[in-house]
């Protein structure tokens, strides 16, 4: 059973990351939305989830999530994106409007 459960996991990781990268859900590079898509660009200076400012730790980490580029400021932050991209997409959003 312990191994289901790591399959499984596994092919959830691999969707979140396909969708971080190509901009869809889709797999095999079947899908063409966003894909050729200009993303818009990050607006803060600072990273999305720790609220750092970008550059202050090294290498920045950029993805495009649903047609919007977003830049990390370290391996961990995109771990915690990938956990809830929506919590983040909210938070972008609010940024935004101030």
């Amino acid at each position: 059973m312990n191994t289901i459960k790591k399959l499984l996991l596994l092919a959830a990781l691999t969707a979140i990351t396909t969708t971080l990268v190509t901009g869809c859900s889709c797999m095999g590079g079947k899908c063409k939305a966003n894909m050729n898509a200009q993303a818009k660009p990050y607006p803060l200076n600072v990273c999305l989830v720790s609220g750092e400012k970008l550059g202050d730790m090294g290498k920045n980490y950029t993805t495009n999530y649903m047609g919007q580029e977003i830049t990390f400021c370290c391996k961990d932050c995109v771990k915690d994106f990938t956990k809830d991209p929506d919590k983040y997409m909210q938070k972008l959003a609010m940024a935004q409007n101030k």
